[in-house]
């Protein structure tokens, strides 16, 4: 603690800082209790948090990171612009969804709710949840087609829906008539009303028990502590510059690629992410706000920067921002944004979890917190018609967070292990979905071969099959990214995860008994579909067509080449490769359920000369990858590459390879292509880059020299 502190002792900071993180947790527990949406009870696509008077983070929720982020923008956006009219008084609640104010975008709604200790403002609780539907074009508020944010949803901007501890009639009816379904977005804000009430009296209890000036004190000092760790982190990682890339097809109105880039600079105990370079914003829906940016960018750079550190506004004090006005990621108004969260938001994400990836790896301390993309795109399906007693039905299917982690340079990726903006995943059983809907699933089951080839393997993405089933027919839509672009990208010669896949059987029979033979992606693949690309947008589903669709693996870590064969083996075993791509992807030759050691070398040498261009290599491969020695770039077998301050990839041979080489899971966009950067003495491939045509390769890390 600071020394003007030293009069709070240690123990009672302990114990109050505890109870802080204790009233989240509650608050979490509150929401999903009341709640009767399976987006929040069963695939927890919400967050808690409690913040100070001006907005700074204090406690965050496990669940989706990106809402704690921008519900700190929620509340500076309504302390700077109602403050005076209509007034922040005690038992009021706002509530938020305009992106342009600090929401990610307009189905993650936000109540916030201001916290009052004798008379004095002290701090505010917060609740956002995604929800089933608030309006606009079309079923879900997913408004593909849409050219401005005007025809997408409802646009709350922050009004008083509870005044002095009484919810208005006259707002509230507004609101739920809007919705196309009320009962369920009526339930959930009344959810997130009695989480913030729960929040509130308990802090005003923590208060009354130890003082208000003694708890506001130790909520300052936690986010001064964080502070000053993250800082001392920074300065142990090396000065330089960290860059990454990544790629959206498609905007909802044509299939055009668009470029999301960021320019790490770490210098001193600062950071600086900098967006110059990405793509000016859409003429559709993929669009993010500078709030959905730093959200985004911030549950990138929790787990690498801070795994030890409590996650709270004073992360975010050692990090400067540089988003140049109406680019894809900082849209200026009136761009569409509801698609923003799983398209421009998750790729902001993406690249900053590539670019810090590559800062902590030239740390010794940190390399271990190194990895490569988990699951780099998100695919959304929502269902809407009438259930099976005739009701209106509608619901979110949240499966597809369900894809491949991102490899380690010490272990594998997780299989199915989740999205990395949910620290705590989860998603519906088979069972709940069913019981909650009028469809029936077909299969659900990892995919072999999605998780990206390396020296550790990313792991395994899923898909899954659906039918309608107890109703004549159902709308159904499906948006995303990544099934042209591999987003899931691999770190220091680690290959990409497996690309999405969206696919449609059309009159494919009856689905109480297809339930009982359909029982992966490969045979639904097998009997006949149609590929519906990246947005297929609505379309109707008779109850005897078949919906199925497919996500991606993480990436891998390291040259696939460096990998234990005996690994390989159980991979195989285990049903995650196939022996096609073992022999291919990793040169291991498995036979009579051995690996053939004398032709696994030979596979593996003759890989080898293939990326040489048929000679020979001259060294013998190292264990790792690209190594920083006395200020110089080197291979694993010690081959340099210059100095820290150049780009390596000038003394490497590079070229381009087809996406087949990848196997059949990897697809390119027409203006994406795949380049290899491969050691020219030992053939030991140290990046696998995704890059649009006509663009040079990235410098993908520059350091300072040393003093």
């Amino acid at each position: 603690m600071s020394t003007t502190d030293n009069a709070i002792d240690p123990i009672t900071f302990e114990v109050v800082r505890n109870k802080l993180q204790a009233i989240t947790e509650e608050q979490a527990i509150t929401l999903k209790s009341v709640s009767g949406s399976p987006v929040v009870t069963e695939a927890t696509d919400f967050n808690n948090g409690l913040y100070l008077a001006d907005g700074s983070i204090v406690t965050m929720g496990p669940q989706v990171l990106f809402h704690t982020g921008t519900m700190s923008s929620v509340i500076r956006s309504i302390n700077a612009e109602f403050a005076e009219n209509p007034g922040i008084n005690e038992g009021d609640m706002f509530i938020l969804n305009d992106p342009y104010r600090g929401a990610i975008h307009q189905p993650d709604v936000s109540i916030v709710a201001p916290i009052f200790h004798q008379g004095h403002h002290v701090a505010w609780a917060g609740s956002c949840a995604h929800q089933l539907d608030v309006g606009g074009m079309s079923f879900g508020s997913w408004a593909i087609g849409a050219t401005e944010i005007q025809q997408e949803a409802m646009l709350l901007p922050g009004i008083k829906l509870v005044e002095n501890g009484v919810l208005r009639q006259d707002l509230w009816q507004m609101i739920m008539g809007m919705t196309r379904l009320p009962h369920v977005l009526g339930l959930d804000l009344k959810a997130m009303i009695a989480a913030n009430t729960v929040a509130a009296r308990r802090l005003v209890e923590l208060m009354d028990r130890y003082g208000g000036d003694t708890v506001e004190t130790i909520m300052a000092e936690e986010i001064a502590s964080s502070e000053r760790q993250i800082r001392q982190v920074l300065s142990t990682l090396p000065d330089g510059v960290f860059r990454a890339r990544d790629y959206i097809e498609h905007d909802g109105h044509e299939n055009v690629l668009y470029r999301v880039c960021v320019t790490a600079t770490k210098k001193g105990d600062r950071l600086t992410l900098d967006m110059t370079g990405t793509s000016p914003q859409a003429p559709g829906f993929i669009n993010c706000t500078a709030s959905g940016m730093r959200g985004a960018a911030l549950t990138g750079l929790l787990p690498i920067l801070a795994p030890r550190i409590r996650w709270n506004e004073g992360i975010l004090r050692a990090v400067d921002f540089v988003a140049p006005e109406g680019i894809l990621c900082n849209a200026s108004w009136p761009a569409p944004i509801s698609s923003g969260t799983i398209s421009t938001a998750w790729i902001v994400q993406n690249v900053v979890v590539s670019a810090l990836s590559r800062l902590v790896a030239c740390s010794p301390d940190h390399a271990g917190e190194s990895q490569a993309v988990t699951k780099g795109h998100m695919m959304v399906m929502t269902l809407a018609g009438q259930d099976r007693d005739g009701a209106p039905f509608g619901t979110f299917l949240l499966d597809s967070t369900a894809g491949g982690g991102g490899a380690f340079p010490d272990h594998d990726g997780l299989d199915g292990s989740g999205d990395f903006c949910v620290p705590r995943p989860a998603i519906a059983n088979v069972e709940a979905n069913e019981a909650n809907g009028p469809f029936l699933y077909l299969f659900r089951a990892f995919v072999p071969d999605s998780g990206g080839p390396g020296r550790q393997r990313g792991g395994a993405g899923a898909a899954l099959a659906i039918a309608p089933y107890g109703t004549d027919a159902l709308q159904a839509m499906m948006l995303g990214h990544g099934v042209e672009v591999p987003n899931a990208v691999g770190q220091f010669g680690g290959l990409p995860g497996a690309c999405g896949r969206n696919v449609i059987r059309r009159d494919a029979g009856d689905p109480a008994i297809l339930a009982g033979l359909a029982g992966d992606l490969e045979e639904l693949l097998a009997a006949g579909v149609d590929e519906l690309g990246p947005k297929p947008g609505r379309m109707r589903l008779s109850s005897r067509d078949v919906l199925g669709y497919a996500f991606q693996g993480g990436g891998g870590y390291g040259d696939p080449l460096l990998r234990d064969p005996a690994a390989v083996l159980d991979d195989v075993a285990n049903g995650h490769v196939s022996l096609a791509a073992a022999a291919a992807q990793y040169g291991v030759v498995i036979a009579l359920g051995m690996v053939d050691q004398r032709a696994t070398e030979q596979a593996r040498a003759a890989i080898r000369s293939r990326r040489l261009g048929g000679a020979s290599p001259t060294r013998t491969a190292g264990k790792g990858e690209l190594a920083i020695t006395e200020g110089r770039f080197a291979c694993g077998c010690g081959c340099d590459l210059g100095p820290v301050t150049s780009n390596w990839k000038e003394k490497v041979r590079s070229y381009r390879v087809e996406p087949e080489t990848y196997g059949p899971h990897i697809r390119t966009h027409a203006d994406l292509e795949l380049r290899e950067h491969v050691c020219t003495a030992c053939g030991t491939l140290l990046e696998a880059e995704v890059v649009r045509k006509d663009e040079a390769s990235l410098v993908t890390l520059q350091l300072e020299a040393a003093a």
